[in-house]
């Protein structure tokens, strides 16, 4: 039997990805300024991404506990969460990074975050999501795979996995 259907087989840990991204952008714009002086009349709008960040973390954190699994990458899921951000994303929690992300990079006003931002969300995709969706998969099943077909992975309705 997989081990996939115990736990993940996550290979880092999802905030840190975010963190070294934006602390890379923070360092390469200290040796190498690429300034974005047009996003000046924007800063505000950073701050705002800060807060739906934060509310959709604690909302999608709370979800979790309240369906007693773990918001843990490197433990096994014990229930299919479906409902509150889960009934629109599939990964509310990283889409709360990847928001969260976005407002560090309007607030920094600098190029580098989004220049690192693709790389950010490979590592993402393909050493979080991946074998997160592949322990759900052996995990729940038929289950999980109908949840794919309702609700995309970032944002909205899904047409499938």
């Amino acid at each position: 039997m997989s081990n996939a259907r115990f736990r993940p087989a996550t290979l880092v840990p999802p905030p840190a990805v975010y963190a070294v991204g934006l602390v890379l952008s923070w360092w390469l714009d200290r040796q190498w300024p690429l300034a974005m002086p047009y996003l000046a009349s924007v800063r505000w709008l950073g701050w705002g991404l800060l807060v739906v960040s934060g509310c959709l973390m604690i909302w999608s954190a709370f979800t979790i506990w309240r369906h007693r699994t773990t918001v843990n990458p490197y433990r096994g899921a014990s229930t299919l969460v479906q409902s509150g951000p889960y009934a629109f994303s599939r990964n509310p929690i990283y889409l709360a990074d990847a928001i969260l992300y976005a407002g560090i990079w309007l607030l920094m006003q600098s190029g580098w975050p989004l220049l690192l931002a693709p790389l950010v969300w490979a590592i993402m995709r393909f050493g979080v999501i991946r074998h997160e969706e592949a322990h759900l998969q052996a995990k729940f099943g038929s289950s999980y795979t109908d949840y794919c077909r309702r609700t995309a992975r970032w944002l909205g309705r899904s047409k499938g996995k």
